[in-house]
C-alpha cells in the first residue's frame, strides 16, 4: 500500500485575481518513515492543444517527513502570460499538484480553472488588447479536483511493488479514506479517483 496519502486539499484566496499566486493547504499522512524527501510541483496548463506552453510554478522538496498527519501550504506565482498563447489566457485551463518520491509521482490532484474578463466587452470584438491583466479573475474549481495516483515501489523488495499494484487495483476516494478513518478525521473534500497502472 500507499505509504503517504493525500487527505484532503484546499484551494485557499479563490477566486483571486490572474496575477496572484496559487495557495494550497495540503494534509496528507505518511504511514512509515521515508528516508527520502516528496518533491512536490505545480504545474500550469498553458495550452490544450500544444503540452510545451506548460509551466512548472513551483516546486520543492518537504522533508524529512514524520509518521502521522501533515499539513503545510504550498503556494507558487502566477503563471508567466508571456508563455501562454493569446487565445488561451481567457477560458477554460486546468492546474495539477504532483508528488513523487524518489522521482517516482504517485499522486496528482489536477483542477480545472476559469480565467475570465471581469470588465463587459463585446463578444464579436473580443476582450481589449493587449490584454489588461488586472482584470482578469481567475476561479479554480475547488469543489471537484481529479484525483490520479500511481502505484510506486516505495522501498527496495520487489514484493513490496506488487502487492501495492494489487492492493491500488480499484483506487480510493477521498471520502471514502475519511470514511475508513484513514485521515485522522480530517475534513475532506469529494475526488474523483483513478487507479493508473504503470
Amino acid at each position: 500500500m500507499a505509504l503517504v496519502n493525500v487527505v484532503n486539499m484546499a484551494v485557499l484566496d479563490n477566486p483571486a485575481s490572474f496575477l496572484s499566486p496559487f495557495s494550497f493547504e495540503i494534509t496528507f499522512e505518511c504511514l512509515q518513515p521515508l528516508s527520502d524527501d516528496l518533491e512536490w510541483k505545480v504545474l500550469y496548463v498553458g495550452s490544450a492543444e500544444d503540452t510545451s506552453h506548460d509551466q512548472v510554478l513551483d516546486e520543492i522538496l518537504v522533508g524529512p517527513i514524520p509518521v502521522g498527519i501533515n499539513k503545510f501550504v504550498l503556494q507558487a506565482d502566477a503563471p508567466d502570460i508571456s508563455q501562454i498563447p493569446e487565445g488561451d489566457v481567457l477560458g477554460v485551463t486546468v492546474v495539477l499538484v504532483t508528488c513523487s518520491y524518489r522521482e517516482k509521482e504517485f499522486v496528482r490532484v489536477g483542477y480545472y480553472v476559469n480565467n475570465e474578463y471581469t470588465e463587459e466587452y463585446d463578444e464579436e470584438v473580443g476582450p481589449p488588447k493587449p490584454l489588461d491583466l488586472n482584470k482578469v479573475r481567475r476561479s479554480v474549481l475547488a469543489e471537484k479536483p481529479r484525483v490520479t495516483r500511481f502505484p510506486i515501489q516505495w522501498g527496495d523488495n520487489k514484493d513490496e511493488e506488487i502487492e501495492n499494484v494489487q492492493q491500488n487495483g480499484q483506487g480510493q476516494s477521498m471520502e471514502e479514506a475519511k470514511m475508513a478513518g484513514a485521515n485522522g478525521g480530517a475534513e475532506t473534500d469529494s475526488m474523483m479517483v483513478d487507479a493508473v497502472m504503470e
